[in-house]
């Protein structure tokens, strides 16, 4: 079975920051050896609450991602694994709908409603309560209505983070074990 593995940063959160860091490590470890890591540069400021300009940065982002996956033909993967993070999750889901990529799982990591645009076929997720990007009653509603599971942690930020270090490391465990049980399908 030939597999592949696609990072979507967010704009700040890039690759080699914890959660995107340990998905691709664990994708690795289980067999995912061929592995992209996008990356897409957006430097126009502050676009939180901002609809226009959000819409604007997809589209730029956009394009710099089907840029930079152009060389991937798709149809030599039996298995394909997004792992994607913040706006990512939006590139992620669309890239799949565009190119019409059946057979791909996708792991969103603080998802954007926006995302759920899209609808994820075979996806999994995780927000915090005091994600300042995410409407997280709105991120939740939205994963209920597309059957996507949807694991909530409470009073942690865009990074599924808190205040208190250690609960962070506990949090980041579990992160990664829910991750490792979708992407050996037992979840």
């Amino acid at each position: 079975m030939s597999k592949i593995a696609v990072c979507f940063p967010g704009i700040g959160y890039h690759c080699d920051k914890p959660l995107l860091y340990y998905g691709r490590s664990i994708a690795y470890k289980l067999g995912y050896g061929n592995s992209r890591n996008v990356s897409y540069a957006y430097n126009a400021g502050n676009i939180r609450g901002n609809e226009e300009k959000m819409k604007e940065v997809y589209e730029i982002l956009f394009l710099q991602a089907e840029a930079e996956l152009a060389d991937i033909t798709w149809s030599e993967y039996d298995d394909m694994l997004f792992i994607s993070k913040s706006i990512g999750t939006i590139l992620a889901a669309s890239y799949a709908k565009k190119y019409g990529l059946k057979n791909v799982r996708q792991i969103l990591y603080t998802p954007l409603a926006q995302t759920y645009l899209f609808a994820p076929d075979h996806a999994i997720g995780f927000i915090g309560t005091a994600d300042p990007w995410s409407d997280t009653d709105e991120v939740i509603r939205l994963s209920g209505a597309n059957h996507i599971p949807l694991t909530v942690y409470e009073g942690c930020n865009h990074s599924l983070e808190c205040n208190d270090t250690l609960k962070n490391i506990e949090t980041l465990k579990d992160v990664m074990q829910r991750t490792m049980d979708f992407c050996k399908g037992t979840s």
